[in-house]
């Protein structure tokens, strides 16, 4: 049996496991300022992940004119991060 640290066993468990999306969902929120900007994070009132479409909610209706021409450019970088193909689809409501 080979050994393997603590977070190479959490790593593997997370691959294998349904938790993945469930944790990809969390982690958008964590790093949507970082991906997007202080400015657009601030005025975003919810950010999920649900069946790899990226659901962006706000009520600055300017804002959302800006992100629907950025869908393209919103799922390379969420992918980027990710280091894997995480959503195919954003919704802006």
């Amino acid at each position: 049996m080979g050994e393997y640290s603590l977070g190479d066993a959490m790593k593997y468990f997370l691959e294998k496991s349904r938790l993945k999306n469930g944790i990809r969902a969390l982690q958008i929120e964590d790093i949507w300022a970082e991906l997007m900007g202080n400015t657009i994070a601030r005025y975003t009132d919810k950010i999920q992940i649900i069946n790899q479409t990226l659901f962006i909610y706000t009520q600055v209706a300017p804002l959302k004119q800006e992100l629907l021409y950025q869908k393209q450019q919103i799922i390379d970088r969420v992918n980027q991060t990710f280091g894997e193909r995480v959503i195919n689809e954003v919704l802006i409501r």
